[in-house]
């Protein structure tokens, strides 16, 4: 039997740019979570990075709203 040998690499990591976002437009995290019907804690979660795993609905809902791109909510970085 083959044995297989794992290597740790950094692949980097994708930031939730979603602060940036809703501020530089003046809108609060409570006025949005009633604008995506969402509950405030998720929209606060997304809002913070503290998001691990990241739905693309959400993401979605957020793009309609704002009226921005999913790459200006979603970076990726080295």
């Amino acid at each position: 039997m083959e044995e297989l040998v794992y290597t740790l690499i950094d692949y980097g990591k994708i930031d939730i740019n979603l602060k940036s976002i809703i501020d530089k437009k003046g809108i609060s995290r409570s006025k949005l979570s009633k604008m995506v019907a969402m509950n405030y804690d998720l929209v606060n979660r997304y809002y913070n990075n503290k998001v691990t795993r990241v739905d693309l609905d959400v993401i979605a809902r957020f793009c309609y709203v704002l009226k921005c791109n999913v790459n200006d909510i979603l970076k990726y970085k080295k």
